[in-house]
């Protein structure tokens, strides 16, 4: 599969979803801003694909990133987020979204699998309830500790 190829707006992703479903294939989906990739994104999506057949990461938009993260981020724009995620082998579809959080995206692709990293536990989980409610599963993956773009960001700004 080109990687370009991998990049789909909602449209296209359900058709794609659909076509997937009538194949018996289980659907895993997780999402994040995946500013700078790191170690513990790459440890992370690797474990969330083993989920099920297809994982599909909602990309937040450039926008998104700065409502969530504040000004002077993203660090990459999404686009180029978009390709970088692209790239990994075991990522078969990325969709970027503008809104804060994935809800209503989950809603549209109604994943089969939900996954979330470690440093989600114990906090409310955005979709958990939807995807519960059609008997979908919600899993927590380990958190890779001390690996973040955040703390990566402060690295690099100490070493400048």
């Amino acid at each position: 599969m080109f990687i370009a190829n991998k990049i789909k707006d909602i449209k296209e992703l359900k058709e794609i979803i659909g076509e997937l479903r009538e194949r018996g294939k289980r659907i895993v989906f997780t999402n994040g801003c995946f500013d700078l990739l790191h170690i513990g994104h790459i440890r992370y999506l690797r474990k969330a694909k083993t989920k099920g057949d297809v994982l599909i990461i909602g990309l937040n938009s450039d926008n998104s990133v700065r409502k969530i993260k504040g000004k002077g981020r993203p660090i990459v724009p999404q686009k180029e987020r978009a390709e970088i995620l692209s790239a990994l082998e075991f990522v078969d579809f990325v969709v970027i979204f503008e809104e804060k959080t994935p809800l209503k995206l989950i809603r549209r692709i109604k994943p089969d699998v939900l996954v979330k990293g470690g440093d989600w536990k114990g906090k409310e989980i955005v979709g958990e309830e939807f995807v519960n409610s059609y008997g979908g599963r919600v899993f927590i993956l380990p958190f890779t500790r001390g690996r973040s773009t955040t703390l990566l960001i402060k690295k690099i700004k100490r070493l400048g």
